[in-house]
């Protein structure tokens, strides 16, 4: 079940790079509504170059004639009937269209015109503009190199260069990044996967320690290690950050670069059928290829309009799966039977306050007990944030972001409490949810080309890494779709093919 993946990519780099190379092609309002094929879009661009300097050499001659410096020189001015579409500032065609404005989606934005610049029209649609239920906005910024799969290990280590880099990158932007690492504790059950995983962090460039029960309570008083044996405590580019911060940087600078961002939800998809595709391993379907060609868009004053573009990305976080699904994917035929298994995820996070003795200091790491409860220090006066993802079977409805405080009393609390003595005496004095998008098949990000759609790239499912691993992925997209390949960290490995032949990369780390 492959498909021509190699003419995908030389197709898409072909053309864009022909984009690339046409001055002025951020305007593709006289193009056609019906003019859908690539290669004769890329040939009307430059008809449309022609036209448009043997206008501006026109008026510039009229003007220099009428010697009437002192009239500002004329704008040349479209039909009406040539953009029926754009009204203001919405961009009704574009060479990318990136579904999503999240960190993932503005790093995919940042990359591609960093790279481009005035070569490829990039439209961002982002439905919620304040961000005050996106995933990015609300995760406790981690960021770490303690994985098990290298592909992770890289994009981490990348994130770590990207953040201490930021102003290099970003410009003046303060990210606020606490170098104080991570401590994941292991038990004996788990202490030989936790040593085999710190060896291959360290290999590829992190630097942690394994430490000893007794080395744990020597650097870490606080610390109860009674069933511990091992704890793995990261030295060098882990910590935390504002992701706030990270989410505007990015945003902010792939404006500057040209990036268009439109506040609206994508409610449907427009398809158009191209008889000179052949997708192998979709012989269950008789029918021609029918790729994607329009997306609709509902703006936020209630209106809708559709934008056509030549290549989609799909960055939706938490709503991926369901925007997969306008796109048929999951309920079309053949390939497009298999379902994108992105799908929200509800996490609590609690703000607790001990003045307890003994208690963890300034320096304390992010600290992961061998069941998953999570602690990190939170400022100056004595407050911590924590939290502790549920069971499969206590997974908390997604129609609200309601914080369950029994779920702490029961399930976050007695972890907490057994680990630091000083915890037994805690306050909550604060608390918010998030969701996450959580992928079912293996709780790792799916990266890379669709295998049916020649024009859709995918960049979603990354279950609570996606933060750190957004300026990665982002970079990751933009290779793909100038370079035609991977160029500084292969991902070929996280493709949704592995979904087809059901190849799961699972995390063998223990939390």
């Amino acid at each position: 079940m492959l498909r021509l993946r190699q003419f995908s990519y030389v197709y898409h780099r072909n053309i864009l790079r022909s984009m690339a190379t046409a001055p002025g092609n951020n305007d593709d309002s006289t193009l056609p509504p019906n003019e859908t094929h690539p290669i004769k879009r890329t040939l009307k661009l430059f008809q449309k170059d022609g036209r448009t300097i043997k206008k501006f050499f026109k008026t510039s001659f009229t003007k220099a004639t009428s010697n009437n410096e002192s009239q500002p020189m004329q704008h040349i001015n479209l039909k009406k009937n040539e953009h029926k579409e754009y009204t203001g500032d919405f961009q009704s065609h574009c060479d990318i269209l990136v579904i999503g404005g999240g960190a993932v989606g503005s790093s995919i934005a940042y990359w591609l015109k960093s790279k481009a610049r005035d070569g490829l029209n990039v439209v961002v649609v982002e439905r919620d503009p304040t961000y005050k239920q996106a995933s990015t906005v609300l995760s406790v910024g981690g960021l770490r190199q303690q994985f098990s799969l290298p592909e992770n290990i890289e994009m981490s280590l990348f994130g770590a260069d990207f953040i201490r880099n930021a102003k290099d990158y970003l410009g003046d932007v303060d990210l606020s990044f606490m170098p104080y690492g991570y401590l994941t504790l292991a038990t004996e059950k788990s202490a030989e996967t936790l040593k085999r995983n710190s060896m291959m962090q360290n290999g590829l460039g992190a630097r942690n320690e394994i430490l000893t029960a007794s080395q744990l309570k020597s650097k870490f008083p606080w610390l109860n290690t009674d069933d511990i044996v091992l704890g793995c405590h990261g030295l060098e580019k882990e910590g935390w950050f504002d992701p706030w911060a990270l989410l505007m940087g990015l945003k902010n600078k792939a404006k500057i670069n040209g990036a268009h961002y439109i506040d609206g939800e994508v409610v449907n998809f427009e398809f158009n059928k191209d008889s000179d595709v052949v997708i192998r391993g979709n012989e269950h379907s008789s029918e021609s290829y029918v790729g994607l060609d329009r997306a609709v868009v509902k703006l936020s004053n209630g209106e809708t309009r559709s934008i056509k573009f030549a290549i989609c990305i799909l960055a939706g976080g938490a709503n991926s799966g369901q925007i997969a699904r306008l796109a048929r994917i999951g309920t079309g035929p053949g390939l497009l039977g298999v379902p994108l298994p992105v799908e929200p995820r509800k996490r609590y996070v609690y703000v607790i306050n001990t003045q307890g003795e003994n208690a963890p200091g300034l320096c304390t790491p992010l600290t992961i007990d061998p069941n998953g409860t999570y602690f990190r220090r939170d400022g100056l006066c004595g407050n911590y944030i924590c939290g502790r993802s549920p069971s499969e079977s206590a997974e908390p409805a997604t129609d609200n972001l309601d914080v369950d405080h029994e779920y702490f009393e029961t399930d976050v609390w007695p972890t907490l409490s057994n680990r630091v003595k000083a915890f037994e005496s805690l306050k909550v004095c604060g608390s918010w949810a998030g969701f996450y998008e959580y992928n079912l098949f293996d709780e790792n990000g799916i990266i890379g080309p669709h295998p049916y759609y020649i024009n859709m790239y995918i960049a979603t499912g990354f279950s609570g890494h996606g933060i750190q691993q957004a300026p990665a992925v982002g970079r990751a997209i933009s290779e793909l779709i100038i370079d035609g390949q991977y160029r500084t960290i292969d991902l070929t490995r996280l493709g949704f093919d592995r979904i087809l032949v059901d190849q799961p990369m699972l995390e063998t780390n223990i939390f």
